[in-house]
């Protein structure tokens, strides 16, 4: 499986083969759901190409971003769902066109005692996430709503490898957790500051953000 390339540095060629061989490809299009809440868990991906945003949702079904998963990883909170056969406790969505490879959760466990990389790959996986959710809530907690959304903005255009980011007002005050009118008056000063350029449904990030 070419698209497994990537991971020969990292996993012993039995678990290739392995993984070739219990693993299913599947693509989605940018804005699919790929996992949501209250979803059983049966497969636990790992993104071969593309960017999956990770988010929680409130009552009032308005998004909280947690994190994003890109190429060559996977995601921590679909792990713990797995090893305890849980139900998905996050909302995934494509941030544009992914492939990736399903693995049967069934194998899981037993592919930690067999495989010292696959426990790396996992017990690594969950580290970098947690310290991702830490970074979120710091934020959440500490800094002002402008420094978040300048956060946002450059982790969108980090994930997807752009400074056009592709989103209306209202996306964004809904993954912040705020309302459109805030987060229009926030990035026009962003625009006065020459920091942004605003488009319809497109952000263009400059040098000076």
């Amino acid at each position: 499986m070419a698209a497994l390339q990537a991971f020969k540095q990292i996993f012993e060629s039995a678990l290739i083969s392995e993984l070739e061989s219990t693993g299913k490809e599947m693509s989605v299009k940018s804005g699919d759901i790929i996992m949501e809440i209250g979803q059983t868990v049966r497969f636990m991906p790992i993104i071969l190409t593309g960017t999956v945003k990770i988010v929680r949702l409130d009552d009032e079904g308005r998004e909280l971003l947690l994190y994003y998963v890109q190429a060559n990883e996977s995601c921590a909170m679909t792990f713990t769902c797995c090893m305890q056969q849980q139900a998905s406790e996050i909302r995934a969505v494509a941030e544009d066109d992914v492939d990736m490879l399903l693995i049967p959760i069934a194998v899981m466990d037993e592919w930690l005692v067999k495989y010292p990389s696959w426990k790396n790959f996992v017990m690594r996986t969950i580290r970098n996430r947690f310290n991702e959710l830490l970074k979120t809530i710091d934020q959440i907690a500490f800094q002002k709503l402008d420094e978040r959304l300048v956060h946002y903005l450059k982790e969108k255009s980090k994930a997807t490898g752009s400074s056009l980011v592709n989103l209306s007002h209202e996306q964004i005050a809904s993954e912040l957790a705020t309302s459109r009118v805030v987060i229009s008056r926030l990035l026009k000063k962003l625009e006065n500051d020459q920091k942004v350029l605003l488009y319809r449904n497109q952000i263009k990030l400059l040098r000076a953000l």
